[in-house]
C-alpha cells in the first residue's frame, strides 16, 4: 500500500469520491444544466464572472433565491449557505433592514453624483466604530484599495508598496507579487499585464519581523497593505505580539499601515484591529458593509487625511485617478446606514461568534474522529479547516497545505447533501440567521463526507 500524502487522504479515494459526486450532481440538477447550456450561447465561460467556474460543480449551479442562511436553486433544492457570497452576505441574504432601506430609497432616487444626508451619517458611524476620523467611499474593496494606494503614494511622495506573500486585496494590480523560492516574482497567471510589478512592490512573509524591517529599511515604502489576519490562501493568524511590534517598526521607517478588513470584519463591529487594540493609519472595508449591496469605504487618520488633501490641492487640475461615477450612490449609502445601525452591532456579533465557536469545535471533533492531520482556525464569525496539522504561520506554509482535488471532492459532496462552503478554500461563515440546528447539520454532513474520504 502506498503511503498517504500529508493530507492523510489517498489520491485514489479522492478520485472515486469526486467521480461519484459529479455524477450525483449532474443527475440532481437538470434545470441548472439546461440553463448552463443556454448561458454558454452568450456568456464567456458560460457564467457572468469566470470565477464562478471555480466551484467544484461540473456545471454552474443556478440560484433561484436566497434568504437568510438558505439558498434555493432552480431545481428546487434548499441548501444551507455557509459561504454567504464569500463574505458579501455575512449578515445573511437580503437582511430585512437593508431590504427595507433599499426599497424606501429606490422611490427617492438611485444615483445623483451628489452628497446625501446618509453620507455624513455613515462616515460618522464608521469613525466611531473604527477610530479613524475621515472617510471616503468606493464601489468595491478592490477600488478602495486601489484608491488608498494612490492617496498614500501622493501623500508620502514614495512609490513602493509592501505586501505579505500570499495576500489578497481584490484585483489591485500592485499586489500580485509572490515569493517563489525566496525571490519576488510577478504572478504568471495575470492576464494582459504589461508593467513589471516587482519594480514598485516588495513582498515578505507574514509574521517575519526581520524580513519586514529589511524591506522597510531603504526608506521608500509608502505603505504596508495587509489583512490583520491573512484569509484568502487559508487563514494565517498573526503570531502573538507580531502587530504590536510591526506597527512601530513601520512608522519608524516613515511608512504607513493600511489594514484591509474586508474579510476580518468578522471579528467585530470595528474589525480585527479595533477588537485587538491595534491602530492602523488607514482601514479598507467592503463586501458585507452594505449587507450585500456593492459598496466599500476607506478611512484615514487625521494626519494622513490632511496629507492626502494637501496632495490633491497641490496637484494640477484634472482626474486624480481616484473615484468612479456611481461611487457613494444613494442606494449604497442607504444600505451602509442600515447595515451599520441594525447589523454591525455588538449584540449581533456576540451571537455570530458564539455560533462560530460551536462550529469550529465541532469541526475539530470530526477531524480528530477520523484521525486526519488537519487544523481549524477561527476569526470571529469566520472559521476554516486546513489540510495541515498545525496552523500555518505564513503564505508559503498555507499554500503548501492546499490540495485542490481534495477540496473539490469534499465541497461537492457537501453541496450534494445540502450544505455549501466557500469554493476557493475551506472557509465557513455564520450569519445572524444561522441556527444551532444549521451548525449541527453542517457538522453531520462534514463527518459523513470525511467518512467517505477515509474509508478503504
Amino acid at each position: 500500500m502506498s503511503p498517504l500524502p500529508p493530507t492523510g487522504v489517498a489520491p485514489e479515494r479522492i478520485r472515486r469520491v469526486a467521480e461519484a459526486e459529479r455524477s450525483r450532481y449532474a443527475s440532481d440538477n437538470p434545470r441548472s444544466l439546461a440553463l448552463a447550456a443556454q448561458a454558454a450561447e452568450h456568456l464567456m465561460f458560460g457564467v457572468p464572472l469566470h470565477w464562478m467556474n471555480d466551484w467544484a460543480t461540473p456545471f454552474p449551479l443556478h440560484v433561484a433565491q436566497a434568504r437568510g442562511a438558505r439558498l434555493t436553486d432552480v431545481d428546487g433544492h434548499e441548501r444551507l449557505d455557509f459561504c454567504l457570497g464569500d463574505t458579501g452576505a455575512m449578515f445573511g441574504h437580503s437582511p430585512p433592514a437593508v431590504a427595507a432601506a433599499l426599497a424606501a430609497q429606490a422611490g427617492r432616487g438611485l444615483t445623483t453624483m451628489l452628497a446625501s444626508e446618509d453620507a455624513g451619517t455613515v462616515a460618522g458611524l464608521l469613525a466611531e466604530r473604527f477610530g479613524l476620523p475621515f472617510w471616503q467611499f468606493a464601489m468595491t474593496a478592490t477600488d478602495a484599495n486601489r484608491f488608498v494606494l494612490r492617496w498614500l503614494r501622493a501623500a508620502t511622495g514614495r512609490r513602493v508598496l509592501l505586501v505579505f506573500n500570499g495576500c489578497y486585496h481584490g484585483t489591485v494590480d500592485d499586489v500580485f507579487v509572490d515569493l517563489v523560492d525566496g525571490r519576488p516574482q510577478q504572478r504568471d497567471s495575470l492576464l494582459g499585464q504589461v508593467h513589471d510589478l516587482t519594480a514598485t512592490t516588495r513582498v515578505v512573509e507574514f509574521n517575519d519581523l526581520p524580513a519586514l524591517e529589511a524591506a522597510l529599511a531603504p526608506g521608500d515604502v509608502a505603505c504596508v497593505l495587509a489583512e490583520p489576519v491573512m484569509t484568502n490562501i487559508g487563514m494565517v493568524l498573526p503570531d502573538p505580539g507580531f502587530w504590536e511590534a510591526a506597527i512601530p517598526l513601520i512608522h519608524r521607517h516613515g511608512a504607513r499601515l493600511v489594514m484591509d478588513e474586508t474579510h476580518t470584519i468578522s471579528s467585530g463591529p470595528g474589525g480585527y484591529a479595533r477588537a485587538h487594540g491595534l491602530q492602523p493609519d488607514a482601514v479598507v472595508l467592503g463586501k458585507p458593509l452594505g449587507g450585500g449591496m456593492p459598496c466599500a469605504a476607506y478611512g484615514f487618520s487625521a494626519e494622513l487625511a490632511q496629507a492626502a488633501q494637501a496632495a490633491k490641492r497641490a496637484a494640477p487640475p484634472g482626474h486624480s485617478g481616484i473615484g468612479t461615477t456611481l461611487t457613494a450612490n444613494l442606494l449604497a449609502m442607504a444600505a451602509m446606514r442600515a447595515t451599520l445601525t441594525g447589523l454591525m452591532t455588538p449584540e449581533v456579533y456576540a451571537g455570530l461568534h458564539a455560533r462560530c465557536t460551536r462550529l469550529a469545535g465541532g469541526l475539530r471533533t470530526a477531524i480528530a474522529r477520523h484521525r486526519l492531520p488537519w487544523c481549524v482556525t477561527q476569526v470571529g464569525a469566520r472559521c476554516e479547516f486546513q489540510f495541515c496539522a498545525s496552523p500555518p504561520r505564513n503564505g508559503t506554509e498555507a499554500g503548501a497545505a492546499m490540495d485542490a482535488g481534495l477540496e473539490h471532492a469534499l465541497h461537492l459532496a457537501m453541496l450534494n447533501r445540502g450544505v455549501m462552503i466557500t469554493p476557493f478554500h475551506n472557509m465557513m461563515l455564520v450569519c445572524p440567521d444561522t441556527t444551532d440546528a444549521d451548525v449541527d447539520r453542517l457538522l453531520a454532513t462534514f463527518d459523513e463526507v470525511l467518512g467517505l474520504l477515509v474509508s478503504p
